[in-house]
């Protein structure tokens, strides 16, 4: 006669679900680690495009982004002098030149030409404006005046509300990655990849010399009455804050407030105030129209502080062959 079997033991639950929330620690903690990588090197552990999350705000990693906002309020305790406010007026404009002139008229739209050397320099103050690398941010472009106002569009108002077309869309997945697709002609350049891969290198680095100057002020000219945590919050996160407003005002308001000179299929408009900030990107009906002239205001009394820049730099060999309004676009502007 056989002998009986012992019962095999019950399945213990609660060994099995302590290996479930080890599992899902374990993959907390890999994901956070891989959004901290990507906050330095944009092209580690890429999110793939299939990704359910793709259109969806990526909160961890836009945490810089609302820092940088956050720590505006610093100024509560650094204070206010004037060296530090027109730190921060220069770098605004110098910072919105290059995002105007170089990473839209020149990188996006190739209305002009430049040497490698230029090319590189205003890619380097362009990357310091903490709005991504200049062959992500010519890609972006480009795929949008392809797609404006459709649903293809990352930032139409219309669709997506304004909010969204202002701040949200560039938080996503889907947005952070660059489309190499579109910017064969940059791509070649192995200096401007290294901006783009490692786009927050020059931000940082300004921050940090922003500092020592606050720094080296407070000790030899101690009558200026700045410091170092004065001149970074002024010279970079004030600077920096209101220069990433102004510029998406384009994306926002300028797709929705203002006049319509040409009837384009997307829903462009030329904004005077916007055109100011912006050094003449508000005129934005008229680029729609026709993005291929280095010059956006079409008529004399359209104010293009970018265009005035640029007839300069050609006048020093800086850049040349600047693309003209044609006749005919010239013609119906007036008409």
């Amino acid at each position: 006669m056989l002998a009986p079997r012992d019962p095999e033991p019950a399945p213990n639950r609660d060994d099995d679900r302590d290996e479930e929330r080890d599992d899902d620690a374990r993959a907390s903690f890999s994901g956070l680690t891989k959004t901290a990588r990507r906050w330095f090197d944009t092209q580690a552990d890429e999110v793939s495009a299939n990704s359910a999350d793709d259109e969806r705000i990526d909160w961890l990693r836009a945490v810089p982004f609302i820092a940088m906002h956050f720590a505006c309020i610093g100024v509560l305790w650094v204070g206010v002098s004037p060296v530090a406010v027109w730190v921060a007026v220069a770098l605004y404009a110098v910072r919105m030149f290059a995002l105007t002139g170089f990473y839209h008229r020149y990188f996006s739209h190739k209305t002009f030409r430049t040497s490698r050397a230029v090319q590189f320099v205003f890619a380097m103050i362009g990357a310091s404006c903490v709005q991504r690398g200049p062959l992500w941010w010519a890609a972006h472009h480009r795929n949008h005046h392809r797609n404006a106002d459709t649903a293809l569009d990352p930032h139409s108002p219309g669709l997506r509300g304004f909010l969204w077309s202002h701040a949200g869309w560039f938080l996503t997945p889907h947005a952070f990655r660059t489309d190499w697709s579109r910017i064969p002609d940059l791509a070649k350049y192995p200096e401007l990849r290294v901006l783009d891969r490692y786009d927050t290198l020059v931000p940082v680095l300004l921050a940090a010399l922003l500092y020592a100057l606050g720094a080296v002020l407070e000790h030899t000219q101690p009558q200026l009455g700045t410091s170092g945590g004065q001149m970074l919050v002024w010279g970079f996160f004030i600077s920096t804050v209101v220069l990433f407003h102004a510029t998406v005002t384009i994306n926002s308001f300028a797709h929705r407030f203002g006049k319509r000179r040409f009837n384009t299929k997307d829903d462009s408009r030329n904004n005077v105030w916007l055109a100011l900030i912006t050094f003449g990107e508000g005129w934005h009906n008229n680029h729609h129209f026709f993005p291929g002239t280095v010059r956006q205001g079409f008529r004399w009394w359209e104010v293009d502080v970018t265009w005035y820049v640029l007839r300069l730099m050609a006048m020093f060999g800086l850049v040349r062959d600047l693309k003209p309004i044609p006749a005919w676009v010239a013609a119906k502007a007036r008409g």
